[in-house]
């Protein structure tokens, strides 16, 4: 599954448009006027030269009874996650989000470009919960998985294989890759099969090397994978 970039921009806020909530991450920062937000219940103001992280899930809902003109980032960066929901390094985020709001103005691509990354180094440190983590080698864990999809894998086996709780696992695959561990799976299974049919395997030993139970079901999954 293929992310979409991060996304700046400069938007005007006035009347409250409703509680809603995002699949990412979304850092607001008042370069005008006071956004007045609930977030989970509890009710944040933004002045002017403030800002505010929303982790993916988080419900709110915001007004500008006056207006206000905001830098907003929309990104899926999993680097947001260990950051804090208020800038350590205000002044210089400030300033920061000053620049990338006058460069889209101006179009210039290469701020805007570079602005997600600037913006997240400005904005604070990661927690110690990220420093210290296990890496994980997905490119050394698929070809275990490749030399293996013959097998009835499940997730247990490639938490084990990388040292980690199935429960870190799980959490690691979808922040990291974006889909399950299965999923993980399935697209190895299927990529292989692929190759195979492409190279004139047939069917049937096609399907019993990659792990189908008939060459009937990985066919049809093929046919939507190729579509996907």
């Amino acid at each position: 599954m293929v992310k979409p970039p991060s996304q700046l921009s400069v938007r005007n806020y006035g009347a409250a448009h409703g509680r809603h909530s995002h699949d990412h991450f979304q850092v607001l920062w008042t370069l005008d006027g006071c956004l007045e937000l609930e977030v989970e219940g509890k009710g944040v103001a933004l002045a002017k030269g403030n800002g505010l992280l929303l982790k993916p899930g988080d419900n709110h809902d915001f007004e500008a009874p006056s207006g206000s003109r905001c830098l907003v980032l929309d990104t899926h960066d999993q680097t947001w996650e260990y950051l804090p929901s208020r800038p350590e390094r205000a002044l210089a985020a400030s300033q920061l989000a000053a620049f990338l709001a006058t460069s889209i103005q101006e179009n210039i691509s290469a701020a805007k470009d570079a602005g997600p990354y600037l913006l997240a180094q400005t904005w604070g440190t990661r927690s110690q919960q990220y420093l210290g983590r296990r890496p994980i080698n997905w490119s050394e864990l698929s070809s275990w998985v490749s030399e293996r999809l013959a097998q009835p894998l499940i997730a247990s086996d490639l938490s084990s294989k990388v040292h980690l709780s199935e429960s870190q696992f799980r959490a690691r695959c979808t922040e990291e890759l974006g889909f399950s561990p299965m999923q993980f799976v399935r697209q190895l299974r299927l990529s292989k099969a692929q190759q195979l049919r492409d190279a004139g395997t047939s069917a049937a030993e096609a399907a019993r090397k990659v792990g189908y139970e008939s060459p009937s079901a990985m066919t049809a999954a093929l046919r939507k994978f190729r579509s996907s």
